[in-house]
């Protein structure tokens, strides 16, 4: 296709299934809120503190990446900051042009001050609703749904899970349950009763796999009964490619016939030293060759991107086509954990009309 702006792909709808709102509150917000608590930051300047949070990410080392976060949780700790935290998340996405999101987050980061996990999830989801609701009277409308986690490192995750499906119960906007934080050395694997819970109980599971090299990660996580895969880039380690054709690995052709949704974020892949650069990240490739996959930011401030950004690089690097643009949109909708009715009113009546004008 020509050369499209990105001011044409921000008005364009999107989906967004893979975003961490403690990595992705703006830089003002987190210096204001700083400054309220007194927690001292790396550098007191707008556009520094931005930058910082992206060089600071960009290291090629998970643990120094999500070293990052101890700036953003640190002023995540009340209920007032919480639900602002989530007001403009909501807030940023719909201005991005974002349709349907899924936002994730770890309740058990947020009790540094005495708060309670019900205080934690009430903030959080007052917020979203805040943001959606004028969204919606900006002409701009957006749905947040929310994925609990728990952290993989930490023994809390069976609490967690119970937590995610009580509220799931109280509240249809919370959809799903995944493990966050570091991969390496804390597989799927360690939380037995937490999965089992969330698969008992009917609840969508996503979990985080593609951290360390090998596929080992993805494969446990399917084992486990995840429905999609966060991240899933090192899929492509189970994939030869001879004069153009792919030729797949056991774990790839299963994630291919099954159509596993693969929940990547190029920018962040190459941060973490997951691929090598941008042009070499196999979204599209994977996407022209039949696996569902799925544009996603990760960490909205980390990496210094939004949905519209992350596309817009992806569709002029790789010459995607409207066409496909459309198809990458319309599969984060159809891989949601959403309603049913939602996601097929949201690919109906407005993301393909909106591609076909």
């Amino acid at each position: 296709m020509a050369e499209v702006s990105l001011a044409e792909i921000t008005a364009l709808p999107k989906s967004l299934l893979h975003d961490h709102l403690d990595g992705g509150l703006r830089p003002a917000t987190i210096l204001e809120l700083a400054g309220d608590i007194g927690h001292e930051l790396p550098t007191s300047g707008l556009d520094e503190l931005a930058a910082w949070f992206v060089s600071g990410a960009n290291t090629k080392d998970i643990v120094q990446y999500l070293a990052t976060f101890e700036h953003t949780v640190a002023v995540m700790q009340t209920q007032a900051n919480l639900k602002r935290v989530a007001y403009e998340a909501a807030a940023d996405l719909a201005a991005d042009g974002v349709v349907y999101a899924e936002v994730r987050f770890a309740p058990e980061n947020h009790q540094l001050n005495g708060l309670a996990l019900d205080e934690i999830m009430e903030a959080v989801q007052d917020g979203f609703r805040a943001g959606m609701v004028d969204a919606m009277a900006a002409g701009s409308p957006i749905t947040v749904n929310t994925i609990v986690c728990a952290m993989r490192q930490a023994d809390r995750s069976l609490e967690m899970a119970k937590l995610a499906v009580d509220w799931s119960e109280r509240d249809g906007r919370v959809v799903a349950f995944d493990l966050a934080g570091p991969e390496t050395g804390f597989p799927p694997t360690d939380h037995p009763e937490a999965l089992d819970l969330v698969r008992r109980s009917q609840l969508h599971l996503t979990l985080h796999a593609s951290e360390p090299p090998g596929l080992e990660l993805i494969s446990q996580a399917l084992s486990c009964g995840a429905e999609r895969i966060g991240h899933g880039v090192r899929l492509g380690e189970d994939i030869e490619y001879v004069n153009g054709e792919m030729n797949l690995g056991r774990l790839a052709r299963y994630v291919l016939e099954r159509q596993i949704p693969l929940e990547m974020a190029p920018s962040c892949h190459v941060q973490v030293g997951a691929v090598r650069s941008f042009e070499e990240h196999p979204l599209v490739r994977f996407h022209r060759h039949g696996f569902v996959v799925t544009i996603n930011t990760d960490n909205r401030l980390m990496s210094g991107v939004s949905v519209s950004s992350e596309t817009h690089k992806l569709a002029t690097t790789f010459d995607l086509t409207r066409q496909e643009l459309c198809e990458l949109a319309v599969a984060g909708v159809e891989s949601s954990f959403g309603q049913w009715s939602e996601r097929r009113r949201l690919v109906d009546e407005v993301i393909r009309p909106a591609y076909a004008s």
